[in-house]
This record gives C-alpha cells, sequence and structure tokens, in this order.
C-alpha cells in the first residue's frame, strides 16, 4: 500500500513529516503527509512524483504493495539511542527484507531458511555454557575449528538476512524478525550491524547478535555478558587458540599476536581479553598490556584486516534477474539502489 511505502521511505531517511513537507518545498503540508501514511487520502500524481524524488525512490516503488512487519526487534545499547534513529533501523530493515523477499519471489526460488542448530534455544546458565554453546553451533554447521573467513556470508547462507548500515547509529547492533504471510512460524531473521565500525568489530557484532538470536540466558549472569563469551568462543574456538599459542603464556610480542588476531578475524583487545577468559594469561598480564602496548587498543585497530565482507547474495540474486530478463535494468537499478548507467557497468564488465 501507498501509505506503508510513503511511511517506510521516510522512516528510512530520518525524517518527520514536517522535513519532508520542507524537502518537496511545502508542495502539501505535513498534516496532509501524514493522512497519505494513514491511508486517509491518496496524493496526486504531481504529489507522488515529488514525494519519491524527495525519498530517493520510484513512484513504482510507493504504489508496490508491502505487507511486512517487524518482530522481536532488539538493539544492543538501547538506552542511547534515540528515537529516530531506532525508526532509521527499523524503516531501513523492512525496506531492505522486502526488496530481498521480491528478488527471491521474481526468480521462483525459497528464501535460503532459518532452521536453529540442534539443541537451541541453548540455555545458559554461567560463561561457561556460553562457551559450549558456541562450540555446539560449530559442530550443527559443520564449520569444524577452523577461522570463519566471512562471518556475513556464513549467516546469509544459513537464512539470516545481513543487513549492514552506513549511516552514523549509537547502536552496537540489532536482532529482529521479519513478518511476511508465508514466511513461516518465526519470520525472516535480521541482524543488522554499522559500517562505520572496523571490520574486526563487524565480525564480532554478526556472532554477538548470532548469540542473542541462539542463547536462553538464565540466572544471574548478565545477558550481555554471555553473549560477548558466545562471540568470542565462536570466532576463535578454544582448542585452536591453545595449539596456536600453548598454556599459559607469561609474555606475548607484538607480531605474534598481531598474527593471530589476523588469523582468526578479530580484533586486538577481544584477543588478549579472550586469552584471559582462557587462562591463557592472567588479570594482571591483561593489564600489563593494556597499559603497554594496547594502550590505545580500544580506539584504534592495530594492523587492521585488509579485507571487506560485504552482503553479496542480494546483490547476485539481483543480477541474476536482469541477466534472464525476470527484472528490467530500472528495476534492478531501484532494488539495488544504483544509477541505470551503474547497472550497464557491472552487467558490460571492465571496458577492453
Amino acid at each position: 500500500m501507498f501509505s506503508e511505502r510513503l511511511k517506510l521511505a521516510r522512516k528510512r531517511e530520518g525524517l518527520s513529516l514536517r522535513d519532508l513537507a520542507s524537502r518537496i518545498d511545502g508542495t502539501v503540508s505535513a498534516q496532509a503527509i501524514g493522512k497519505y501514511e494513514r491511508g486517509e487520502m491518496m496524493p496526486s500524481s504531481t504529489v507522488s512524483i515529488a514525494l519519491s524524488k524527495a525519498l530517493g525512490v520510484s513512484v513504482s516503488y510507493l504504489l508496490s504493495p508491502s505487507d511486512i512487519s517487524l518482530e522481536k526487534v532488539e538493539f544492543r545499547k538501547l538506552a542511547s539511542t534515540k528515537a529516530r534513529e531506532r525508526a532509521m533501523v527499523e524503516g531501513a530493515v523492512l525496506d531492505h527484507v522486502d526488496r530481498y523477499l521480491q528478488i527471491e519471489e521474481l526468480l521462483d526460488i525459497s528464501s535460503a531458511k532459518w532452521e536453529e542448530p540442534e539443541g537451541a534455544p541453548f540455555q545458559v546458565k554461567s560463561l561457561n555454557e556460553a562457551e559450549d554453546a558456541a562450540e555446539a553451533v560449530r559442530i550443527a554447521w559443520n564449520l569444524g575449528g577452523n577461522p570463519i573467513p566471512d562471518m556475513t556470508e556464513l549467516l546469509e547462507e544459513r537464512g539470516i538476512k545481513v543487513l549492514k548500515l552506513d549511516f552514523p547509529l549509537r547502536v552496537d547492533g540489532v536482532t529482529c524478525h521479519v513478518r511476511r504471510p508465508g514466511s513461516g512460524r518465526d519470520g525472516v531473521p535480521v541482524v543488522v550491524c554499522s559500517t562505520n565500525k572496523s571490520i574486526e568489530r563487524q565480525r564480532f557484532t554478526l556472532a554477538h547478535e548470532l548469540g542473542h538470536m541462539l542463547l536462553e540466558v538464565n540466572g544471574e549472569i548478565d545477558e550481555e555478558k554471555a553473549c560477548h563469551r558466545f562471540a568470542s568462543a565462536f570466532l576463535a574456538p578454544k582448542e585452536e587458540l591453545f595449539d596456536e599459542v600453548g598454556r599459559p603464556r607469561h609474555a606475548f610480542g607484538y607480531t605474534e599476536l598481531i598474527e593471530i588476531k589476523q588469523m582468526f578475524g578479530v580484533s586486538a583487545a577481544a584477543l588478549v581479553v579472550r586469552f584471559r577468559d582462557l587462562g591463557i594469561i592472567t588479570d594482571a598480564k591483561l593489564k600489563r598490556i593494556f597499559t603497554g602496548m594496547g594502550r590505545k587498543w580500544r580506539k584504534e585497530e592495530p594492523a587492521p584486516l585488509e579485507r571487506d565482507e560485504p552482503t553479496r547474495r542480494f546483490r547476485r540474486l539481483c543480477l541474476r534477474a536482469l541477466a534472464e530478463d525476470a527484472i528490467s535494468q530500472s528495476k534492478a537499478a531501484e532494488l539495488l539502489g544504483l544509477p541505470v548507467s551503474e547497472i550497464d557497468r557491472i552487467m558490460a564488465g571492465p571496458a577492453e
């Protein structure tokens, strides 16, 4: 419905009704836009075009049906997250997943189905049980003990839609489910993280949010700490770390730490905390590292990973649909948020 699409596009842009009215130079009032969003009236074609240009979407997008909704939305750092930022994230999630499901329907393929690993939700009453849960998920997903080369691709292969936002937010991560008729009892699971953080932080956020999806924390332990431990264990399994560094250790050199953090794709700070959690180093040694060579690590990542882990599956499906004439160039441009000229370049490849 036009009303739902308009509200979704406005929230994604972080605009109030008054902001949007101003952006279209007062063509209609904020009150009128509110009536459009409530379905109480429809705009003229002239106003529809103005609204679509102001929101960076096509008129056809605004007129397309939308029957999805958000459920089980959980923001990390909720207390410091403004209502407008929450609305921007929720709007972006709905918009992204709606486009994702559209292209899967056009290709007549089922969405990669989310199935919880055997044993989930894992009942966790201690940090050691969170560690055990991470090991259980690795076994269920046949990951062995090897480092995970791409967390984004892994989650999408397992049926979790991953969204990476490039606007500044006081949000570490978000998990939610998108409900759509026929999407199953639990809907489509979504994990959100920010591209404004290092790739090491993005990987950890995705693993942390996976913990929130799979753990059922009981007792007196803090859920955030449990998911933190889950993420550490999922990204850097203890047996592999023991094989690499031995135990216990009385000292570490800078180069060894950097090579191990590069191997497992975690931040240097997270790595040495992991060493402490596993008893490889003591609390006293951890403090010496953070007051010595690691004193700037929490603000500035040493030797950052020289790679990216973008969300690729949605892009691949759009290009597949375009190549098979299931969608037009303009539709591909709309779905991917790119100009038609860029779609031409992508399909043609590098010039000779």
